[in-house]
This record gives C-alpha cells, structure tokens and sequence, in this order.
C-alpha cells in the first residue's frame, strides 16, 4: 500500500448527510475481482444522466470540482452494508482524503485498511471548510505525521486519528504486509509447532 504522509489537493463538496455505500458504488459493479477500475461508477446513480451522459446537476460532475483528491461530506457518510468496494471506488476516482463530520464505522475502517485518511471534523468547521472549497483554486495540505489541516502555513484545524492505523498509513503497511514482516518468526513457530499425521 502507498504510504500515506503529507497529501496537497484540491477539495471537493459533497455535503449530504447519510449517503450510504450502495450509492457511493452501487451493487450492480460488484462483480469485478480486482480492486481497481470502480472509479468509473462511483455515484453512478447521481453522476449520469439515464442515456449515460454527465448529469451536469451533480455536485462533482461541476467544473470546480474537476481533478479533487479531498472530499467533503456530510454526517454519517458511508453508512448502509459493509462493502470495502466503497473505498476501493472512492480511491480509483482520485480521492486520497475523505473529510466528514461522522462517518459509519465499517466505512471508516474500510478506508483506513485501504489507504483513505477518513478525517472527522467537528460542524463548525466542516461549514468552514464548506465555505472555503467555493474558491476553485483553494488546495489544503494534509498532514497526517503533525494532524493537521493547513491552508499554506496556516492551520486551519487539528484532527485525532487512532495512532496504530496512523503508523500503518504512514508507513504503507496494510495487515497482510505487516504480518509479512514477522515471516521469519512465523517460520520459527511452525517448525516447533507438532506434526499431526492424519
């Protein structure tokens, strides 16, 4: 997994509360096996139009939104079933950060487990930030060694974030490279481990 360290992007809005995985990616992409190329039906319901065109209504087909890697959403974003495919189609469309003021918890691990720094903010500052991404131009840097938000030098906030998934995202790892990195001891224990001949 790519570490995750300081992130420079521009911000995008989403800001509706609820929005729930089977609409983030709905089930009918599911079929796939890899992990890639669900970046295409991301909010597929909202973002076309029925004869598959641009539905120039929703929030991110909007020119200003063009070419965001930080998303801003509304409470309680990722609820509804446990799909990991909705970080995996949030990560393909180009989103490294997800910025909400609650998320639902199964997502909110999903993203961690999949390189996605899911960052709670309280409300007073999520309307701040809501205010703040109507500049096209506005890009916020990330900061997840110092947890912090900045616009330029200026901080414009500081978030928690569990400090094991921040080592693991600082250094790339995901929990199958981890347990990689105690092959030799995993070795070890199976030679003393006793055969059981079936």
């Amino acid at each position: 997994m790519e570490a995750f360290q300081v992130h420079k992007g521009k911000l995008a809005v989403l800001n509706r509360s609820n929005v729930d995985t089977d609409q983030i990616i709905p089930k009918q992409f599911l079929k796939r096996i890899e992990r890639t190329g669900y970046g295409r039906f991301a909010f597929f319901d909202w973002r076309y139009l029925n004869d598959g065109t641009d539905n120039p209504e929703f929030e991110l087909n909007k020119p200003e939104a063009a070419g965001a890697s930080i998303l801003v959403a509304g409470e309680n974003f990722g609820c509804g079933s446990s799909r990991e495919h909705a970080p995996w189609a949030l990560g393909d469309y180009g989103f490294k950060v997800i910025i909400a003021p609650s998320f639902a918890d199964i997502f909110h691990q999903n993203c961690l487990k999949n390189g996605l720094l899911p960052i709670r903010i309280e409300e007073t500052f999520h309307q701040q930030l809501i205010q703040r991404a109507s500049n096209p131009h506005l890009e916020c840097t990330i900061d997840l060694e110092k947890q912090e938000i900045r616009d330029g030098e200026m901080v414009l906030y500081s978030f928690t974030v569990d400090p094991y998934w921040k080592d693991m995202l600082l250094n790339g790892h995901d929990e199958i490279s981890l347990t990689f990195m105690y092959e030799e001891q995993i070795a070890e224990y199976e030679k003393s481990r006793r055969v059981w001949m079936s």
